[in-house]
């Protein structure tokens, strides 16, 4: 019994020994080489870029006051319709002390010179009426008094705008009252009521009331790099998707390619802006970003080969042809002249028919398969 139990595991022992050794063996045979293969095919190419940018309103317009002062009342909110000369809120005024006090000097004044050119034109109107001064003294004196009128009412104006902000005069077009210069939406009102606001002037842009846009012109901007933008011609249509209103698109026209470039991470990129159309009742808010996708060329009817397909040497492009089948199959490397790529498939323009085959990239067996 010890005998055979011996030979049996000898047995054991020699058949793992020769299937390992027939399993290296096969391992180590060189493999046949599979290539996939493609036959060129007629097709359409187009050559496309994204642009990251946002969409804005061609004319968005601050609306500041033309005086210091408090804000007393709004009447318009954020979202709201206006139109050109539309009120959008009340300004007091806080009065400059010494412009007052000039104003109330100007107003004693006036009323001085005014009793003064009363009394000497009822003395003129005397000795008019007495025949004892001619009527050139009599219409001179009476000029001077309805100057001096004119001039306690101009300095009484005054007085009421310094204090005030309105005349009675100008109550109409009173720079208290901030109105909309521009027909539009109110995207923005960043001040309350009792925010201090102050005029433009020559050391400060002054106080914004209001941002009012026309939300029916709306325009894409973004940026394009410098591969690229050679090949941007104005009047191209472009695509313009809104991923935040579910991949919403619009059509635009390009209008504005900037002729100087602006750094942006280390690459140089031309601005531009495109007219957006805006389909009928479609709402878009001032702000959302959005991706711009422009056809830069574009070829019909072209002869096409997967590009993985191509060999590049230096300036040149070739192909490897496959002649023969079987195992008298064989590859003849052939130069061809190339065209336009879309990433995927590439045009050739020489040396390549319909009816040839050509040989693409090898196949990669998965070992892990039995």
């Amino acid at each position: 019994m010890k005998r055979y139990s011996k030979l049996i595991i000898a047995a054991i022992i020699a058949l793992i020994f020769i299937g390992t050794f027939v399993f290296l063996w096969q391992k180590s045979q060189p493999k046949e080489i599979v290539y996939n293969e493609f036959t060129p095919q007629l097709d359409s190419l187009q050559k496309t870029t994204i642009i990251t940018g946002k969409i804005e309103p061609r004319n968005e317009v601050n609306v500041k006051p033309q005086i210091s002062g408090i804000i007393s009342e709004l009447y318009k909110e954020a979202g709201d319709y206006v139109n050109a000369g539309d009120i959008i809120a009340k300004v007091k005024v806080i009065p400059d002390m010494s412009q007052l006090s000039s104003a109330e000097m100007r107003v004693r004044l006036a009323d001085i010179n005014l009793k003064q050119a009363e009394t000497d034109f009822q003395r003129e109107e005397n000795l008019y009426n007495q025949k004892l001064v001619s009527a050139d003294e009599y219409d001179k004196s009476k000029m001077q008094l309805n100057q001096a009128k004119h001039e306690k009412l101009a300095a009484q104006d005054a007085l009421e705008v310094v204090r005030d902000g309105v005349s009675k005069s100008n109550a109409k077009a009173s720079s208290t009252l901030i109105r909309s210069t521009i027909s539009g939406i109110i995207l923005d009102i960043p001040v309350k009521v009792g925010n201090s606001v102050i005029n433009s002037n020559t050391f400060n842009d002054g106080t914004t009331i209001a941002t009012v846009a026309n939300m029916n012109d709306l325009i894409f901007r973004g940026n394009i790099d410098e591969t690229e933008v050679g090949q941007l011609i104005i009047g191209m249509p472009m695509k313009i998707t809104i991923g935040a209103l579910q991949d919403l698109k619009f059509d635009a026209s390009l209008e504005y390619i900037s002729p100087k470039a602006v750094e942006s991470n280390g690459a140089n990129q031309f601005e531009i802006k495109a007219a957006v159309k805006l389909s009928e009742g479609g709402k878009i808010r001032s702000g959302y970003s959005a991706n711009a996708e422009i056809v830069l060329a574009k070829s019909d009817n072209v002869l096409t080969i997967p590009e993985s397909a191509i060999e590049f040497s230096g300036d040149s492009t070739f192909v490897y042809i496959i002649k023969g089948e079987g195992k008298d199959k064989s590859y003849e490397r052939t130069h061809v002249e190339t065209g336009l790529s879309d990433g995927v498939n590439i045009e050739i323009k020489k040396g390549l028919t319909d009816k040839d085959k050509v040989r693409g990239p090898q196949i990669i067996a998965d070992d892990n398969k039995d």
